[in-house]
């Protein structure tokens, strides 16, 4: 099997471990700035497509390839819908987001839910193990640790607590690998900022409406650890 990945720098070296030593498997990475003969690959990974939906049309014509794409600040649905894709590829959303391609279990999003056993051989030979989800905004995991990154920061603001006692407390109460400000610093706030707000704006959930100091660090593009 041949399959090619394109993503930033961390999500592509997170797959190439999840990918590495596999027999019968071979694996080329592309920067995508190069026209890609992507019909000699079997499947196409792209790490960082929801940054940027123009590019899912390079991706479209592919007749019923595997085609990943990171989907979790815009859906499947809307990244079609905005560039007008006549989908012929068979189109997955996976959270590709820093620290989760590491999970055993996938979350795995489907633009036509049909297609979903037609993944199973690929998935096995690259013994990926998945868990299908809704085409929403925010997948799953990434919902969930937004809102608590999210309330995490109104505790600060109201200097309730520290950054590192609101850490190491959630590490301690709920053994997540990391606390909330080492999250946002390790996804990037850019990509936190940007998802609530499309989640707010999807389902117009108080849970999921911005902290005032989360803005804040957006706007100054600073992290919680090395800010201070």
């Amino acid at each position: 099997m041949r399959i090619l990945v394109t993503g930033e720098e961390q999500r592509v070296k997170e797959l190439r471990a999840r990918l590495a030593a596999l027999p019968d498997v071979t694996v080329d990475y592309t920067d995508g700035d190069e026209e890609e003969d992507y019909e000699a690959y079997d499947a196409i990974f792209d790490l960082n497509l929801d940054d940027d939906p123009t590019l899912l049309p390079r991706y479209a014509s592919l007749k019923e390839k595997p085609v990943l794409v990171n989907a979790v600040k815009t859906t499947l649905a809307e990244m079609v819908y905005a560039t007008d894709a006549k989908i012929k590829c068979r189109l997955f959303g996976i959270n590709a987001l820093p620290g989760f391609l590491e999970h055993p279990l996938w979350e795995m999003s489907a633009y036509r839910r049909f297609e979903y056993p037609m993944l199973e051989s690929m998935l096995q030979t690259l013994r990926l193990n998945y868990a299908p989800v809704a085409d929403r905004v925010g997948m799953v995991k990434p919902r969930v640790i937004f809102m608590i990154i999210n309330e995490a920061c109104y505790t600060l603001q109201e200097g309730t607590a520290s950054i590192e006692d609101i850490d190491q407390s959630m590490k301690l109460g709920t053994h997540y690998p990391y606390g909330p400000f080492e999250w946002c610093d390790k996804i990037g706030i850019t990509t936190v900022f940007e998802t609530l707000t499309a989640l707010y704006d999807d389902t117009h959930d108080e849970r999921y409406r911005i902290c005032p100091l989360l803005k804040h660090k957006y706007l100054r593009n600073e992290t919680f650890y090395k800010s201070k």
